[in-house]
């Protein structure tokens, strides 16, 4: 990865790979000098200081040697990384207010997963914590913290993503035209002509005939009799139905116009093309040919990167992992259940069958490389780290509403960061901040 020379936030950002659990096992307060232990930031009523500033930094900077980047001069990480702190700091003073309650059992559950992340039992881990200064209760008050701050993020995001019926139409129209299908439309118009050149005087006149085409609609009159005694097209004996046709041998003010439409339904406006004033109504849409998908059956085990297990450990742990499915010593199906951070680790990591869209781009993109049976390297994703395995894959006939539900959930996802950076920008700025100057 080589960043640009604008030094993109988010691209600094992706090396930060914030965990599940920033910062849940704390590193000894002796990692740095106590002469650099002070404030940088106040955020609402939590404390961003420069020893946790300085080990942001290390780690972003370990982690971008390893993976060969080039990084930002020092002044602009160190601004970079700090943003990303009190952005931190933001969303959790927020996922705190949002009135949201999580119960013991699920905390105790996160706790035991930390714990198991690190190869530790749940008292290996109060022990450890214990050897490192670091009180328990703030450790799982932290720990609490995040997994609020999960579910406020992902409602609060979901909630500002707006999907229209036009998107969903668009994407599905792309979709069968990469697949050799496409949308079949039945239209009736009425049809007022504007000869070529018409004077404004002409031009007002044809548009007054059709207005009065159009009132007469919205005084309930059929559209075929209207179309009758008014339209001006060959098809006007057959009430202004042109028939059936796919949606590219129609022109394309037709398709946008009725693409919204439901069966029945008149467009409400006024069409204007080279041929004269058009008033268009949607007799039927079918599909000429069913949408088929390949679906993928895929299982995976989730790491999540923390303040004691970076994204490299995670990722060495993985690949150990592969080495052990790979030689017949483990089981995927088991190291899922006993090491996976996933939902799905119950069931052996499975994910069931999927969609394209449904996951995140770098997941999918990874799942898609792979053969039948085939083991992925460790790929990264904003939720952690991640072994991927393809069991299955099949071809699906979508019917209607399957559809729908496909291409909305791949625009969400493809309007889900652009909707986070929003929603962060926005709590950041009706928070309070302070930024502190170093000591002289």
């Amino acid at each position: 990865m080589t960043l640009t020379r604008s030094w993109p936030r988010i691209a600094v950002l992706s090396l930060l790979l914030v965990s599940a659990y920033p910062g849940a096992i704390a590193q000894p307060r002796a990692s740095a000098p106590r002469t650099a232990d002070y404030i940088v930031a106040i955020v609402n009523q939590e404390l961003v200081t420069n020893g946790e500033l300085q080990l942001r930094l290390n780690q972003v900077r370990e982690n971008a040697r390893r993976a060969n980047a080039q990084l930002p001069p020092a002044d602009v990480l160190r601004q970079q990384v700090l943003d990303a702190l009190i952005d931190e700091r933001v969303q959790i003073t927020h996922a705190r207010e949002s009135g949201q309650r999580l119960d013991d059992a699920e905390v105790e559950r996160a706790v035991t997963n930390v714990a198991a992340q690190n190869q530790l039992t749940p008292t290996q881990l109060r022990e450890r914590l214990r050897r490192e200064g670091v009180d328990y209760l703030r450790f799982r008050n932290n720990v609490r913290d995040q997994l609020l701050l999960e579910r406020t993020r992902e409602r609060e995001v979901q909630a500002r993503i707006r999907i229209t019926d036009t998107e969903i139409e668009n994407w599905l129209d792309k979709q069968r035209a990469e697949a050799g299908a496409a949308t079949e439309y039945n239209i009736a118009q009425v049809l007022v002509t504007v000869p070529e050149g018409a004077s404004e005087s002409v031009v007002a006149e044809r548009r007054a005939r059709a207005d009065a085409a159009m009132a007469r609609l919205r005084r309930g009159e059929a559209f075929d009799v209207v179309a009758r005694e008014v339209s001006e097209d060959t098809n006007r004996a057959k009430g202004g139905e042109i028939g059936s046709r796919p949606a590219n041998r129609l022109p394309d003010i037709f398709v946008d116009a009725v693409r919204p439409l439901k069966a029945g339904e008149v467009s409400p406006t006024l069409l204007r093309s080279g041929a004269g004033f058009h008033i268009l109504k949607l007799v039927e849409r079918s599909e000429a040919g069913a949408l088929t998908i390949n679906q993928t059956r895929a299982r995976h085990i989730l790491l999540r990167p923390s303040a004691q297990l970076s994204q490299q450990a995670a990722a060495a742990r993985l690949v150990e992992f592969k080495r052990q499915i790979a030689s017949g010593a483990r089981s995927f199906e088991q190291l899922a259940r006993d090491n996976s951070e996933d939902g799905s680790a119950a069931q052996g990591g499975d994910l069931g069958w999927v969609s394209p869209g449904n996951f995140v781009p770098e997941f999918e993109e990874a799942m898609n490389a792979l053969a039948i049976n085939g083991l992925s390297e460790p790929v990264v994703s904003r939720f952690g780290v991640h072994l991927i395995q393809v069991i299955e894959r099949r071809k699906m006939a979508l019917d209607a509403k399957q559809q729908r539900e496909q291409a909305r959930a791949a625009l969400r996802e493809q309007k889900f960061e652009e909707a986070y950076a929003e929603w962060v920008r926005e709590l950041r700025a009706r928070a309070y901040v302070e930024m502190r100057e170093p000591p002289q």
